[in-house]
Formats: C-alpha cells, sequence, structure tokens
C-alpha cells in the first residue's frame, strides 16, 4: 500500500483522538507519538479530519502532475462530480478553462466512469447468479473487506471503480494520453499506485486549488446544466442507486455510508442474516461529499452539499461507449496483516500492570481511543499502545502518589475553596486541631475550626504568608503557618507546621535564663555588701595605722 499519509512528529503529543476516531485501529503510539500502520490502514482519512494538530499530512503529488504536463503526451483530468459541493457555484465548462490554463489538454468528468460501472452493475444482477453483490467503488470499503474481511471478497463487485473505468476510456480514446484523478479522497492515491496502468497521478480538491492559487488563476461563477449527468449523483448517499434501475427480481437494493456501517452490515452477512441484496458501500458519511479533503478546509454542509449535487445531476446517462466485461473485471484478494494473538494470561499480565485487578476496575471509557481496556491490553502486547494511555491509569497513578505525600507529611495541610469550606485535610492536620475524621469537617466552613483571617487576606491579596507563628488558643497549639492562593485551581492551601515542642522548649529556656539572672543578681549583690564591709573594715585601719604612725613621725622629730 502506498504511504498516502504523513505525520508530523513534532505537532504530535499525547492526544489519542486519532485512534479515537480510527475505525480499524491502526495506529501506533510509541514515544507519545502516532505513527499510521499502513498495512491495517483502510485509508479513510479520518485521523487526517479530525487532528487537532494538523499532524497529519497527505502526500502531496503536485510536483508529480507538474512533471506530467511538461511531457509531451496529453494529459487528461478526470473530475469526480464532488467538484460542484467543493467549489461553489461553479460548473464543469468554468472548472475546465481554469484547469486548463494550467497546462492540461482537456478536463472529463469522472461520472462518464460512474455511468460505465453502473451499467455493468445492472448486467450483473440481470445476468449473474449472485447472491449479495457490495458496491467497488470505495477504495477504503474495499480495503476493509480486503483486510478485515476477506470472507466478503466473493461478494465484492470485482469491477473497476469509476475512477479507473473513466481512465481507462480516455486512454482508450485518447492515444497516448495520461490520466489525473482529481477528488475528495485519500484512497484514490493509493488505488492509483497499486493498479497500474489506469490512472497516472491523483490530486485532491485542495492540491488543485493550491495549484490554481499559485498560477493566480479565477474560477468563473457559473453552473452549466446538461441532461446527459444523471452520475452525477454518485457522489452521494444512494447516489449510485438512483442511477440503476433497480428492477432486478428478488434483490434488495441498500445504500451504507460511515465505515462502522460497513462493519456492522459485514457482520450481518458473515452471521448469515443477510441474502439477495445488492449494497452501496461508502467509507465516508454522505459518501464522497462528506471526503476528507473536503472536510479539512471546505465548510461541512451536508444538506447544502446534497442539494447542490442534486440539482447539478441530469435525467439522463451520459452517452458512453460500454467496454466488454473483461475489460471491467478488478481483481480483489485478501491482505494479510493481522499481528498473532496474544494469550488470556499475556492479556490478563497486562491489565493488572494497568492498575486493574477486578472487573469492576475495567472502567472501558475510551480515553485511550480504544474501545475496552482488553482491547487496548492486546494492543499494547502486540507494541501498538503504551500503558500511559491509560487515563483513569495515570489519574489514579498521580492521585495515589500525592494522597501518599500530602498523607504523610509531618505538616499539617488544609485545602480550601474560594468560599473558604475545606476541600481537603490531611492526618495531621486533623492531630494538630483534634479532628477525629477528615468528613466531619469537609465541605465546612473554615471557621469552625480555624480562624479564617489569615486565608481571606491572602485570598484578596493574592500574596502568600510565610512561615507566620500563630497559637491556637482552642487547641492549645503553637504552629508556624504559611498560606498560599493557587488562582488557577481556584484553591488556598494551608500548610502547618506544629512548633508547640518548640515553644515549649523556648519557653523553658526562658525561665531557666530568668532564674540565673535572678540568681546572678542575687550572688552579685551580696557580694557587694560583703565587699563594702571589706572596705569598711579596711578604712578603720588604715585610719588607725596612720594616726600612729604619724605619732611616731612626730615623736621622732621631737627627738
Amino acid at each position: 500500500m502506498a504511504d498516502c499519509l504523513t505525520l508530523k512528529k513534532s505537532n504530535c503529543k499525547n492526544c489519542y483522538k486519532c485512534i479515537r476516531h480510527c475505525p480499524v485501529k491502526s495506529i501506533r503510539f510509541s514515544g507519545n507519538q502516532a505513527h499510521i500502520i499502513g498495512d491495517e490502514c483502510i485509508l479513510c482519512g479520518h485521523c487526517f479530519v479530525v487532528c487537532p494538530q494538523n499532524a497529519k499530512e497527505i502526500v502531496d503529488s503536485t510536483e508529480k502532475v507538474r512533471v506530467l504536463l511538461q511531457s509531451e503526451e496529453p494529459v487528461i483530468v478526470s473530475l469526480a462530480p464532488s467538484f460542484v459541493a467543493n467549489y461553489d457555484g461553479v460548473g464543469i465548462e468554468s472548472m475546465r478553462k481554469a484547469i486548463k490554463k494550467l497546462g492540461f489538454t482537456d478536463v472529463e468528468e469522472t461520472a462518464i466512469g460512474a455511468t460505465i460501472v453502473k451499467t455493468e452493475y445492472e448486467r450483473m444482477l440481470r445476468e449473474e447468479d449472485r447472491d449479495i453483490i457490495i458496491t467497488s467503488c470505495c477504495h477504503s470499503v474495499n480495503l476493509l473487506i480486503q483486510k478485515y474481511y476477506p470472507f466478503a471478497l466473493e461478494y465484492l463487485a470485482d469491477v473497476l471503480s469509476p475512477m479507473q473505468a473513466h481512465c481507462a476510456d480516455i486512454k482508450k480514446r485518447i492515444p497516448n494520453a495520461k490520466t489525473v484523478f482529481v477528488g475528495p479522497c485519500v484512497a484514490k492515491k493509493d488505488e492509483a499506485e497499486y493498479y497500474d496502468g489506469y490512472v497516472d497521478a491523483v490530486l485532491t480538491f485542495e492540491e488543485l486549488t493550491n495549484m490554481l492559487k499559485a498560477e493566480k488563476i479565477e474560477l468563473e461563477r457559473e453552473v452549466d446544466k446538461d441532461p446527459q449527468s444523471r452520475a452525477r449523483f454518485f457522489p452521494t448517499t444512494g447516489g449510485i442507486l438512483k442511477t440503476m434501475a433497480q428492477n432486478a427480481p428478488g434483490y434488495t437494493y441498500i445504500a451504507l455510508d460511515g465505515v462502522e456501517n460497513c462493519i456492522n452490515a459485514l457482520k450481518d452477512i458473515e452471521s448469515g442474516k443477510i441474502h439477495k441484496c445488492f449494497i452501496e458501500m461508502s467509507a465516508c458519511v454522505g459518501s464522497c461529499i462528506g471526503g476528507p479533503v473536503m472536510e479539512k478546509y471546505h465548510s461541512t454542509s451536508p444538506i447544502k452539499d446534497y442539494v447542490t449535487v442534486v440539482n447539478y445531476a441530469g435525467e439522463r446517462d451520459f452517452d458512453v461507449s460500454q467496454p466488454d466485461v473483461v475489460e471491467l473485471k478488478k481483481h480483489f484478494s485478501g491482505i494479510k496483516h493481522k499481528l498473532s494473538q496474544p494469550s488470556e494470561e499475556e492479556i490478563m499480565s497486562v491489565i493488572r500492570q494497568m492498575g486493574k485487578f477486578k472487573p469492576s476496575d475495567e472502567l472501558n471509557c475510551g480515553s485511550c481511543g480504544y474501545n475496552s481496556c482488553r482491547e487496548k491490553a492486546i494492543a499494547i502486547i502486540q507494541g501498538k499502545a503504551e500503558i500511559s494511555m491509560c487515563l483513569p491509569y495515570l489519574k489514579d497513578k498521580a492521585e495515589s502518589f500525592s494522597d501518599t505525600i500530602v498523607k504523610n507529611t509531618p505538616n499539617g495541610l488544609i485545602v480550601l475553596n474560594e468560599d473558604l469550606e475545606v476541600q481537603q485535610i490531611n492526618n495531621a492536620a486533623r492531630k494538630i486541631m483534634n479532628i477525629r475524621s477528615a468528613s466531619d469537617v469537609m465541605g465546612e466552613p473554615v471557621v469552625r475550626i480555624l480562624d479564617p483571617k489569615l486565608f481571606s487576606q491572602v485570598k484578596e491579596s493574592g500574596r502568600t504568608v510565610r512561615g507566620k507563628r500563630m497559637y491556637l488558643a482552642e487547641y492549645k497549639k503553637y504552629v508556624e503557618q504559611t498560606v498560599v492562593y493557587d488562582p488557577e485551581s481556584h484553591l488556598l492551601i494551608g500548610i502547618m507546621r506544629d512548633i508547640t515542642d518548640e515553644e515549649s522548649e523556648r519557653d523553658r529556656k526562658v525561665r531557666i535564663n530568668k532564674k540565673t539572672v535572678e540568681v546572678a543578681d542575687s550572688v552579685v549583690e551580696k557580694q557587694m555588701r560583703i565587699v563594702q564591709e571589706i572596705a569598711s573594715l579596711l578604712g578603720e585601719t588604715a585610719a588607725e595605722t596612720k594616726i600612729a604612725l604619724t605619732k611616731l613621725k612626730e615623736s621622732i622629730n621631737d627627738e
């Protein structure tokens, strides 16, 4: 299968929207990046349409077409009938004028090929004894059957698609002609590559629009009417049936759109519930006018687009030269892609790794993109998914980790909403405030257990208060309190560190210091008294000595 869809890895991360919308889960995730599994993809283009980051890209064939235009051979465009819904107010003649300015030799409607195909369908119903016939116009439906429901290959109409039938007709009429199909489909690029000899290149409407813009070519708003254009109904749901006689005896004619509806019908066929039916199947909801490339830049209006196609369609078939049956034959074979199925033991082992130990744990929420936890487990074993893609698993893991921290931290934590109501409280905070159970205060105003003044101040100012020492008189506890306001989550977080023991120790030291000072003062005072007494005694002795010595001196002098 051609690599028609590519991925811009830089824009893809942890989204899973593509796998949620992929009807066959043909996307692998590795390193938080999505990878399209070519062997499993049916090229419906859903991932391209729903990707919010535009990470999926359709391979551009513009350069390939330019090379064709530089050759000497005539290059003819086969224009899908859905163009009238894509280019508002523009008919085939306006499209022909504009496209020929790009260097193309001519432009014809793919509806010519649709007329050839529907005529062959009518012949099959008349002449061949077939129980069920499934149309093979939609390449995505063909791939779905080839890859996932090979039992239905016998029911798939072995007929060329309108694109192939028309391009074969062009090459038959115009020697050496090169053909370029233009339409709203990703899968047609793969069909053109796989079945060689019919279509030389495929452009999407978007690629054609870009080519016209690059050359500054304007489309003239002119809608022409041609009664010979009943096959223009083909790009709508039931459009093939509208062009057919529907008169084969005993047959029921059914039209289905959307891959899910097609899958359900194929399951019914497999179970033997359906017989004698002609089934028109389209992978896109609304058929081709709901194609992935139209949806990417064309404002999707299903009813308006349908009415546009109906109003443009004529009442008669195109006048075509019907090829021989052999020329219209197309062979379909099964395409093997499935990985081996893991054992029950392997599946249960992965399910347990995902944190699911009983059936009630398997939420089957689909957040990972898979329909069930079991389906996801199988994808993990096959290397297509990662355990981390499970949102409940990650949420539980994160909550478990944070809860472990919250529960085991020695600091008290209390979380309030902006109405100052308790949203969470941990064991340490309950111990500080003598709260028996968290349920006693959850959802209650914080004023029931704490003075809300500090929380109100922080909420109003938006400024964090850190390490404020407070005495909780009602609990006889000293705490060092920090209050943080988170405006994004609209929560106030209070962190309390119990410093009662520290305060008690500080008070004890203060008392000891005070007593020591008092003792020191007493000793000093006593010592001062002793010193004063000694000084007094010393003073009396010195005076007596002085008198005695004076008298001795006088006595000596007298002698």
